[in-house]
């Protein structure tokens, strides 16, 4: 079975260090967690109900339950927030010298 790929390796190089470690929990340890997020991403990209979420991402409830915690925990909160930064920060850098940030403000 061929996984599908969702997000590139670079975007996922930005995602990964910000997920929480299962190591010191008690129990199963966490299914991989590129697998599990790109479902969450095709899910959401796709406006589909989680039960039709294809095979390759693992068992739907998985993805359910990872996305469920991931949003309780604060953890897509600091994700949102990173890629946002990130974000900004490229604008900015690119934006040139003579372009004011706010356009109302010339």
């Amino acid at each position: 079975m061929e996984f599908i790929k969702v997000l590139s390796d670079g975007e996922w190089a930005r995602i990964e260090p910000l997920l929480p470690s299962s190591a010191g929990r008690r129990g199963h340890p966490y299914r991989d967690h590129r697998q599990v997020v790109e479902g969450i991403v095709y899910r959401l990209r796709f406006e589909m109900p989680w039960r039709e979420l294809p095979a390759e991402f693992g068992p739907w409830q998985t993805v359910w339950k990872r996305h469920r915690r991931f949003c309780t925990d604060g953890t897509l909160t600091q994700i949102l927030a990173c890629l946002q930064a990130e974000t900004d920060l490229v604008a900015q850098l690119t934006r040139p010298a003579s372009c004011p940030e706010d356009p109302a403000a010339a």
